[in-house]
């Protein structure tokens, strides 16, 4: 039992003289599935065979059993698993950010060492031109997301998502004219993003993207020689806790992760006997992996371990602590950040209301031990303050801060008192996320609502600012599905006080100065449009707004300049 579960030493051995034997580096394919639960793997003891793709995949892998993401939204966390770095040096949040140049990159280091690289996505979540996540391409000679975003007074309907079949068909268009070359593939698959009633359904969908994939490789006869991690961003809660969804708790729902890693192979014949590792692993190990696999040195600045090396260690030694973080309970709402620290078999959640739980007897963190048992808590407190403080004062900087000549243009337009949010995520004062999951399902459930049905989003969310205006999340939806229907003088006044509830959501300085063009008011939509398409430098119609508004205040040579970046970038768009 010990050299199948905890160990496979002599399995790990098998893998790694096989890939050593390899004539040439392997290729790498890195598959993210969102909001993927590690209770509907058959891998991982599931009943009702939803994954047999998977499943066939993970009897050749070592699979990690407890792994965990850092962070349970998808922007973070494939930040944080791209970059091998903590949530506090990527410079992300939910809401927006860029993701910091000077950090190392996967995809960069790859293709600096001879690979070609690609990346396929299902969601404009993680479109670096039109989403959120901004400098995500660096690295990819191809990066395919061209997604629409909802526009103010657009014709065109919106494009903001994939389903997995497509993306894999995509992806393996571009392998039909890449496979020939060393290459770094990115595959996201976000099918599993959908209510508890049809989840399973959307699992078997998600397992069927990967099985097309995994088929094309054997058809092209490169499958031996290509390593493959698949690894979920992060979970669903699916009502567990009072969470709808993700994004809000760090409970093992949305922070237990699937993970597995198949190597390449020296043999086309060869495969590596099925191994298990019982230790605590980590997505920010992702990255050191892929570079160990591709005798690429691993850049000391990277935060995470190699997992190969986890495996061979084979023992309760290589068990470290996890530590994960939430931010949008900060970002979108004002209240209280959450951070958690598991170790051992405890999990404890920082939070106004500590959280601890023993999670060998109470699996479903349903028990709170905070008050019974405080000398543990003081224990796992005093270790994930030591973790904190290992970072640098300035790594919870968000990188979507604004300067201070933007927030003078801000005060010249009646903004006061207008205060930067703070990355740090140690101070747990104010609201606790627990008291309020009942307004953040109505916000979320009603952010997704807004691409398709603004009128619901519209309903669900006017009683919701009513009891309270300072959620950023909900102001910023509000007037955004206002703006959907023509509302613009309406939508105005929500985004105003989005705008003054998180100064630094460049997406809602866009929106605000997108409506402004509408209302006339082309002074205000110039500052707020300047200051979107500096932080938004990829996003073509931000560039597009601020030239029709420079247009309207007889500036035309600027006009022309923000013309031409907007054709730079779309062209850029691959």
């Amino acid at each position: 039992m010990i050299r199948k579960v905890i160990g496979g030493v002599s399995a790990i051995f098998l893998c790694f003289s096989s890939f050593a034997a390899a004539a040439s580096k392997p290729n790498l394919i890195l598959i993210t599935l969102d909001s993927t639960r590690t209770d509907r793997m058959g891998f991982l003891g599931a009943k009702g065979s939803l994954t047999p793709n998977l499943d066939r995949l993970a009897g050749e892998s070592v699979v990690f059993e407890h792994a965990y993401a850092q962070a349970p939204g998808s922007v973070v966390s494939h930040a944080i698993i791209l970059s091998g770095a903590y949530p506090q040096n990527t410079g992300m949040s939910e809401i927006g950010g860029r993701l910091s140049s000077s950090l190392p990159y996967l995809p960069d280091l790859l293709k600096s060492q001879g690979y070609r690289t690609a990346a396929f996505v299902a969601s404009i979540d993680l479109d670096p031109q039109n989403g959120p996540a901004q400098g995500f391409d660096r690295g990819f000679e191809t990066y395919d997301a061209g997604f629409r975003p909802v526009l103010p007074g657009a014709a065109s309907p919106p494009v903001t998502e994939r389903r997995g079949s497509q993306v894999v068909a995509r992806a393996v268009a571009w392998l039909n004219q890449n496979a020939q070359a060393q290459f770094f593939l990115w595959v996201h698959i976000s099918d599993a993003r959908a209510p508890a009633a049809t989840y399973n359904s959307t699992i078997t969908a998600s397992d069927a993207a990967v099985g097309e994939l995994i088929a094309a490789l054997q058809r092209q006869k490169i499958y031996a020689g290509t390593a493959v991690i698949v690894a979920a961003d992060q979970g669903e809660s699916l009502g567990a806790h009072g969470e709808d969804t993700h994004g809000v708790f760090l409970y093992d729902e949305t922070i237990h992760v699937p993970l597995l890693v198949k190597l390449a192979q020296g043999q086309p014949d060869a495969k590596p006997a099925a191994t298990r590792v019982a230790a605590k692993v980590r997505l920010v190990d992702i990255a050191p992996t892929l570079l160990e696999i591709a005798e690429v040195p691993v850049p000391s600045q990277m935060q995470g371990q190699s997992l190969l090396r986890i495996a061979k260690a084979g023992s309760g030694t290589s068990d470290h602590p996890v530590y994960s973080r939430a931010d949008l309970p900060q970002y979108g709402f004002g209240w209280s950040p959450l951070e958690s620290w598991r170790a051992g078999k405890y999990l404890y959640i920082r939070a106004p209301k500590a959280e601890l739980y023993d999670l060998t007897a109470d699996p479903g963190a349903t028990h709170n031990l905070a008050q019974s048992s405080k000398a543990t808590l003081d224990t796992m407190a005093a270790q994930l303050d030591a973790f904190d403080r290992s970072f640098s004062r300035d790594a919870g900087k968000s990188s979507a801060e604004l300067s201070s000549s933007e927030m003078q243009k801000l005060a010249s337009l009646g903004y006061v008192g207008l205060q930067q949010s703070s990355g740090a995520a140690a101070s747990v004062t104010g609201t606790d996320p627990k008291d309020k999951i009942t307004t953040a399902n109505k916000v979320i459930e009603a952010t997704a609502r807004d691409q398709s049905k603004p009128d619901r989003a519209i309903a669900a969310l006017e009683p919701v600012v009513s009891a309270d205006p300072n959620l950023y999340l909900a102001q910023y939806t509000l007037g955004t599905a206002l703006a959907r229907k023509g509302q613009y003088a309406e939508a105005a006044k929500h985004l105003h006080k989005a705008v003054e509830l998180q100064p630094e959501s460049a997406w809602a300085h866009y929106e605000t100065g997108a409506i402004l063009l509408k209302t006339g008011d082309f002074k205000a939509a110039i500052v707020h449009l300047e200051i979107a398409t500096g932080h938004l430098p990829g996003f073509a119609p931000a560039h597009l707004s601020l030239a029709e508004a420079y247009d309207h205040m007889n500036r035309t040579e600027d006009a022309k300049r923000e013309r031409a970046r907007a054709i730079e970038t779309h062209s850029a768009v691959r």
